[in-house]
């Protein structure tokens, strides 16, 4: 492999800055690894943006050294659930298969405007609905890691699993994803990548093609934490075209990276050390709680009373939003249609034949919940019990500042193997809490399992600390090491 894409953001940046290689070589190596992909990471390629970018970006870095945004001339990637102006958006369904936008999300926008080369849009669940990127209409992704103990390939995680894969199998240096349960923590968890999603409302949400508004966010995922920050740093801020998104001041999240965490107290909660917790990811979570300690943490036992509760209320929640927000795509108005003999059929037709399985059993759950004689016995006794799971993170963090828990139960499951819809709920049991409360939570690996598979713990932390979690994770990383997959 061409030794540039191995290279961190930080890495690239330092290199264009001094001159080491132009950024139209960097993006050209990569636009070749991402022609010859075989991950099924891109489903739409854009090599002429990128291409613009970094003869762009080599005209910057030949008039100056200094000042120069750090993702110029950067290949990147983006989740196809963002819209992006001229350019195919289509969730993965085959209900927006041809659907393309008159207007730019404003998280892609800001890359955009970074000077970042933008490589193309890249698979993911279909609506974002799933744990393993399995569900999307133009067919799953892989992952780049490999099960040793049978070579069997494994699911990249979901439903950023296209950003994940891409970014640990070199074909881009970092991606924009979304997570509105675990979806960008899960897939960098299983991909033995660096996933963050910042507080709810820190980064807008304008463009996103919306699964569940309350939940949804868009994150980054990249192979460094100290690229995460810089990444977070492009993309957070206030915008007036997102009603929830935060006016709050936007830190330089890569200057609090000093690797300080003396006098820090970090919980670990009783209830997430459940039946069905990997062995592996046991004893690396006790590893990890210890090498902190040493680095003059306090690790301390805690509880959120109500995390049992936090899949049924988030699968109740996400589905009845679903079910509101999906009810636009009916045939009329943009995106797949069935001609029919009159307007109820066509309605019929066009939402049974355009949505997939998975989308279609989420619709018909949040329906349910939304429909008059189950409203109060369903959705609003879920928002209610949302709350007390919010209550316990707010009581804990008057006693803390981190949280630390992994990030998914167990490795990645075979590509082949086929989990019912219960299991692959389970799959987000350690990422939704933090979700439902609106939490900031990156994930970061921290090892190998014995089949050969990264596993990865989660730092949680509280409202627009960003700038902590990634301080606590670049320590966890320096202790662990990076994990780089030699197949690649």
């Amino acid at each position: 492999m061409n030794e540039l894409r191995r290279l961190t953001i930080t890495e690239m940046h330092d290199g264009l800055r001094r001159r080491n290689f132009s950024a139209v070589e960097l993006v050209e190596t990569h636009i070749n690894a991402v022609e010859n992909e075989q991950l099924n990471a891109f489903i739409t390629k854009t090599p002429e943006i990128a291409i613009k970018a970094a003869k762009i970006a080599d005209e910057h870095f030949l008039k100056q050294k200094d000042d120069i945004p750090p993702l110029m001339g950067i290949p990147v990637g983006v989740k196809d659930l963002f819209c992006t102006k001229g350019i195919k958006t289509t969730a993965c369904s085959k209900m927006l298969e041809n659907f393309i936008p008159t207007y730019e999300s404003t998280v892609s926008n800001l890359l955009l405007k970074s000077g970042a080369a933008v490589l193309g849009k890249l698979n993911m669940d279909e609506f974002a609905m799933g744990s393993a990127n399995t569900n999307s209409y133009f067919g799953p992704v892989e992952n780049v890691w490999i099960r040793k103990s049978d070579g069997a390939k494994v699911v990249p995680g979901g439903s950023s699993g296209g950003s994940a894969a891409s970014v640990a199998g070199f074909l881009c240096a970092g991606a924009l994803g979304s997570d509105t349960g675990g979806s960008v923590r899960q897939p960098a968890a299983y991909c033995g990548v660096v996933g963050i999603k910042p507080t709810y409302g820190r980064c807008s949400r304008f463009g996103m093609i919306a699964f569940a508004s309350s939940l949804d966010q868009a994150g980054v995922i990249t192979r460094s934490v100290s690229d995460s920050a810089l990444m977070l740093e492009i993309i957070c801020g206030y915008d007036e075209k997102d009603s929830t998104s935060s006016k709050r001041t936007v830190p330089k999240f890569s200057s609090f990276i000093n690797g300080d965490i003396k006098g820090k107290r970090i919980g670990i909660p009783k209830e997430y050390k459940m039946d069905g917790i990997s062995d592996e990811i046991v004893h690396n979570w006790e590893k990890v709680s210890s090498n902190l300690k040493e680095n003059g943490a306090e690790v301390v036992d805690i509880t959120l009373p109500h995390t049992k509760y936090a899949i049924p209320v988030y699968y109740l929640i996400c589905s009845a939003e679903t079910s509101s927000n999906l009810a636009r795509y009916d045939g009329v108005r943009y995106g797949f249609r069935v001609d029919a003999d009159n307007l109820e059929e066509m309605y019929s037709l066009t939402r049974a034949e355009g949505f997939g399985k998975e989308v279609k059993r989420r619709i018909l759950i949040g329906s349910y919940a939304l429909s008059s004689g189950h409203y109060n016995e369903y959705y609003e006794k879920a928002q209610c019990i949302r709350a007390l799971i919010r209550n316990d993170f707010i009581k804990a963090f008057e006693k803390i500042d981190y949280i630390l828990v992994p990030s998914a139960p167990t490795e990645a499951f075979g590509l082949n193997e086929k989990p019912d819809p219960l299991i692959m709920c389970i799959n987000d049991v350690f990422t939704v809490p933090a979700s439902l409360a609106g939490l900031p939570a990156i994930s970061v690996p921290v090892g190998l399992s014995n089949a050969g598979l990264p596993l990865a713990l989660q730092v949680i932390g509280n409202y627009y600390d960003e700038a902590g979690i990634l301080n606590m994770a670049s320590v966890i990383e320096q202790n662990c090491g990076r994990i780089v997959n030699s197949l690649t």
